[in-house]
């Protein structure tokens, strides 16, 4: 298939439109993070830096970690922004850039998403870690994409619309379930880290339950996903853990991109205990270092 300049736009020094990462500069193991400044946290533990380039909210550094090539992106906040990165990466990856025409073969990126998220359940205090082994995405992204019947839990799907009283709603964008890959969950949740069930939001406040001045459409709604139980194989969250923002799309593309992906968060705040910290630095870098070790 050849992809026509409006479709896959890349710059005049042969880049991605909004990564500005050539084709050669791309690692197969990635780290996403949400906020540019992380990208530097991250890489300051990198043995050496290969390359260095930013755009918007989109910074990127390759590098080395204990023989490792490692590339960490800045993604900004939300699936919109993931829709970007995770289209362009594999785009980079599996794109002939001077053709427009697939590669011959495809390359599979390893791609996890370090952040921060809200706790949900008694059991993930602030400074939990939990690694999303499945994700429920409020923003409607893998909507828009063939095949998203076929990688998503469509019986999880619907078990939650019942309990949420949502089914018929037409006033909420369809929730997608979304595993993430197993292999790499695994590898990068230790003992050290819960495994749950992640809920990503189109928005931080009225999609979260927040409410500051603008009304809730369901101010029950955070009650209800905190007692929503599903059957899951030992070992595994009955019960939805966190909220985030991101996760959803990072496992959906990468599960229709035929990419393994996960997503693992610090808690710095629980919505069931009121709780939160926004002086969480150091949590953050143990966390990265624990996922450069793993990755």
């Amino acid at each position: 298939m050849k992809y026509e300049a409006s479709e896959l736009i890349i710059n005049a020094d042969g880049s991605a439109f909004h990564l500005h990462v050539r084709p050669e500069y791309l690692a197969d193991r990635v780290i996403l993070v949400g906020d540019p400044g992380r990208v530097d946290l991250v890489s300051s533990h990198f043995d050496e830096v290969e390359y260095r380039v930013e755009n918007r909210e989109f910074r990127t550094v390759t590098g080395t970690y204990h023989g490792k090539r490692v590339t960490v992106v800045s993604t900004g906040i939300g699936c919109d922004n993931i829709d970007i990165v995770l289209n362009e990466l594999d785009a980079l990856a599996n794109i002939n850039f001077e053709t427009r025409e697939d590669n011959p073969e495809q390359r599979t990126l390893q791609i996890v998403r370090i952040g921060t998220c809200g706790g949900m359940q008694p059991h993930t205090p602030v400074g939990t870690y939990i690694v999303s082994e499945k994700s429920l995405g409020f923003d409607g992204l893998l909507n828009f994409y063939g095949g998203r019947n076929e990688v998503c839990d469509l019986a999880y799907e619907e078990a939650f619309l019942r309990h949420m009283q949502w089914t018929g709603n037409q006033c909420i964008a369809h929730p997608y379930a979304i595993d993430a890959d197993p292999e790499l969950t695994a590898r990068i949740c230790g003992e050290d880290m819960v495994r749950g069930i992640t809920i990503a939001c189109g928005g931080f406040y009225g999609p979260q339950g927040r409410r500051l001045r603008a009304p809730l459409a369901d101010p029950e709604a955070n009650d209800k996903i905190r007692s929503f139980r599903y059957p899951a194989a030992p070992g595994s969250s009955e019960c939805i853990t966190n909220f985030e923002m991101e996760s959803s799309a990072v496992a959906g593309l990468a599960r229709l991109l035929g990419h393994k992906a996960t997503t693992v968060c610090m808690v710095i705040a629980n919505r069931f205990a009121h709780e939160a910290n926004t002086d969480y630095k150091g949590g953050m870098d143990d966390l990265i270092c624990k996922v450069l070790e793993r990755i």
